[in-house]
């Protein structure tokens, strides 16, 4: 199995909770996600997103997708 490219997606959940006045754990508890794995979002580590949690964030933080996450090449 070839070894994974690093990805080029780069999220702003840390920009978006600040400029909302949010902290994480209480972004966890309105999504239903544990603050371990939203951790990992907003430090770019994660891999993947389902669509369920991204739909659940971009409602309680008011936002697009593209607010969210942006490509960068």
């Amino acid at each position: 199995m070839p070894p994974e490219e690093p990805h080029q997606i780069a999220c702003h959940l840390g920009r978006l909770l600040d400029e909302r006045g949010i902290t994480l754990a209480e972004l966890a508890a309105r999504v239903g996600v544990t603050v371990a794995n939203l951790s990992i979002l907003k430090n770019d580590r994660a891999k993947a997103i389902r669509f369920s949690t991204l739909t659940a964030i971009c409602r309680e933080l008011d936002c697009q997708p593209g607010d969210l996450l942006t490509f960068s090449d």
